[in-house]
């Protein structure tokens, strides 16, 4: 990857949300070049203190630079302002929230499908800008992510598909 192109960093939580990037880059329109998946940090607090201890001075250097957390949120409504109030408002732009609900394990059973399996439609459907209500980003498991999606739609899209 070259760090002064336009790229992305994935710091999964745990294993599952690790096999759901793996998944994600699988897909074949997607430039793996621009993306990198970290090792998994061991829960959702360890993720946010490994981006604040490790990455978030390379972000602050590099606007090129950016940083998906993926982590679940456990049914909590207050997970996702609890983690945005740690983030410099410097990189705010470029740090995203993405994760199940609850946890990985229940959208596999509610899909049937694997997590990489989930990953790649994920990103398929990321690609292709589907929007239909059977869509996976629309599970309810995954709702919760709308306008975060949005906003990678915006910004991470065009760094990682051709």
């Amino acid at each position: 990857m070259n760090k002064y192109r336009p790229h992305v960093y994935i710091l999964p939580e745990d294993d599952a949300n690790r096999q759901l990037a793996v998944g994600f880059q699988l897909f074949p329109s997607l430039d793996l070049r621009q993306v990198q998946v970290l090792s998994p940090a061991g829960g959702w607090q360890v993720v946010v203190h490994k981006f604040l201890d490790s990455h978030l001075a390379d972000l602050q250097k590099n606007k090129n630079q950016h940083m998906v957390l993926l982590l679940d949120f456990d049914e909590s409504e207050e997970r996702r302002a609890s983690i945005q109030e740690q983030i410099p408002a410097e990189v705010e732009e470029q740090v995203f929230l993405i994760g199940v609900w609850s946890e990985p394990e229940e959208l596999k059973a509610e899909t049937g499908k694997s997590f990489e399996e989930m990953g790649t439609e994920l990103a398929k459907e990321c690609y292709n800008l589907w929007n239909y209500p059977d869509n996976l980003w629309n599970h309810p498991l995954l709702q919760h992510n709308r306008a975060e999606r949005q906003r990678m739609q915006e910004t991470v899209s065009p760094i990682l598909f051709r």
